[in-house]
């Protein structure tokens, strides 16, 4: 029952989230224009390299030991407060190595400035810890108070082209605002701490295990954008951006089955109990093909006019661009069980590593010809590429520990039912003139044959919502 809960605590977070930037994006587009969207989106991806590199892995690292000991009290406040510490540490260089890259870089001074205060934020991000806890209540309620006061001040202080550096403020305070908010219910986990017990750089190596994958993931999130703004145009980073947030923010629901399941199994493997690790694993598995195959699908269907109604007709690039994206939907989802769900909490860092390094490398190797050849669009077929060498190879690491045929079995009910959805939804999306009233439409319809087919299929999905 607590995994339902907190699934729910994510899933109501994460299209909570959705709406927030369905509100903002739009009336972002229009007041900062291609240009304003593309400054941020390049000075956000550059500054991301320096917060990746001073948390060091700590998120995933901290998430799972505190999993593993979260029934001792006494060992649980020392590795929060000398994970803690040494992550402070190592903020604190890589926002030192900011600044020297800001005496070195020309252009966008002022952003930059603006983004620099995310580095700070990320040295008070704690949430790590009660997801160990599988206490999702206190971080999504925060996160929620929080966007919904930046939604506001976005609204009433962004009003046009010369509101760039405010509006990159906003973001970056409220963020850093968020985090020092989860500081007050700590008291009820763990202990002040014995500084003289404090081992802190204990965490560093096995938390650099974790960093490893993080860094290759990176590379093919935010080096893209890096990419395309430096060998383009920051215009076409805008909108490569904009693609990524519309396709990540319906798969933000997607993988918070990882976000919830990770510490959970974790916990389990920790007490031993590997049959149960397994099951957990397949009905997750099955659990978010069921969802991400028709989101897939509908949002290919839907991105043709989409992009023109959403963003306004200057950003009628993104339409395509979302298209090919899409598909890392199912791409990612699988990924996310294999290797958040169950390479990594089961201590298998090594093959979620390489994992991540082949798609890292896939997607470097692809980037130059690809953009030289097809510009924007070629950056997000070698993104595309890049999720399908990195689940294809977790598919082949853990083939002798679980059975793929059970795993795999429903699948094709749901992609046949679909391509019945998308070819529909893509004939009407075509068709009929586009807008909102159209798409909550086509939502619908896509949801009632997708539903119908899968009735008919009788998928093992089905019997699990009985339970």
């Amino acid at each position: 029952m607590k995994i339902i809960k907190n699934y729910l605590y994510n899933v109501f977070y994460q299209v909570f989230v959705l709406l927030v930037p369905l509100i903002t994006m739009p009336y972002i587009a229009r007041v900062l224009g291609p240009t304003g969207v593309g400054i941020n989106s390049f000075t956000n991806s550059n500054t991301q390299y320096f917060i990746l590199i001073g948390s060091i892995g700590v998120s995933l690292y901290g998430n799972r030991q505190i999993a593993y000991y979260r029934d001792d009290k006494v060992k649980t406040s020392q590795i929060f407060w000398e994970v803690f510490l040494m992550r402070m540490i190592t903020i604190l260089v890589a926002l030192a190595a900011f600044f020297i890259f800001l005496g070195v870089e020309k252009a966008y001074h002022e952003a930059y400035l603006m983004q620099a205060i995310l580095i700070v934020a990320a040295a008070f991000d704690i949430s790590w810890f009660f997801m160990g806890f599988e206490n999702f209540k206190v971080t999504v309620l925060r996160n929620i108070i929080v966007k919904l006061i930046s939604l506001a001040c976005i609204f009433i202080f962004v009003r046009g082209k010369g509101d760039l550096t405010l509006y990159i403020a906003v973001l970056s305070i409220s963020q850093l605002i968020g985090n020092i908010t989860l500081f007050p219910y700590l008291k009820r986990y763990i202990n002040l701490p014995n500084w003289r017990e404090l081992k802190i750089w204990r965490h560093f190596k096995p938390s650099l295990v974790l960093f490893v994958p993080q860094i290759a993931t990176q590379v093919y999130l935010i080096l893209n954008k890096t990419m395309v703004g430096k060998m383009v145009s920051v215009e076409a980073a805008g909108f490569y951006d904009n693609s990524d947030k519309i396709i990540k923010m319906v798969l933000a629901i997607v993988t918070a089955t990882g976000t919830v399941m990770l510490p959970r199994v974790a916990n389990t493997f920790a007490k031993g109990d590997h049959e149960q690790v397994k099951k957990y694993l397949y009905q997750s598995f099955d659990f978010v093909s069921a969802i991400s195959i028709p989101m897939m699908f509908g949002m290919a269907a839907i991105a043709p006019k989409f992009a023109t109604m959403f963003f306004g007709q200057a950003f009628d690039a993104v339409g395509p661009l979302m298209m090919v994206e899409s598909l890392v939907i199912l791409f990612i989802a699988w990924s996310n069980v294999l290797g958040v769900q169950y390479l990594m909490p089961t201590g298998h860092n090594k093959e979620f590593t390489v994992s991540v390094t082949i798609g890292a490398v896939v997607n470097i190797i692809l980037n130059i010809p690809m953009i030289l050849w097809l510009g924007t669009l070629g950056a997000m077929i070698s993104t595309v590429l890049s999720e399908l060498s990195v689940t294809s190879y977790q598919l082949y690491i853990v083939k002798d520990d679980l059975n793929l045929r059970e795993m795999l079995q429903d699948v094709w009910k749901y992609l046949l039912s679909g391509l019945i959805m998308f070819v529909v939804i893509l004939t009407i999306n075509l068709k009929l003139w586009f807008n909102m009233t159209q798409l909550i439409i086509q939502a619908v319809i896509g949801i009632i044959i997708y539903c119908s087919i899968l009735w008919i299929t009788r998928p093992r999905i089905l019997n699990y919502l009985k339970k």
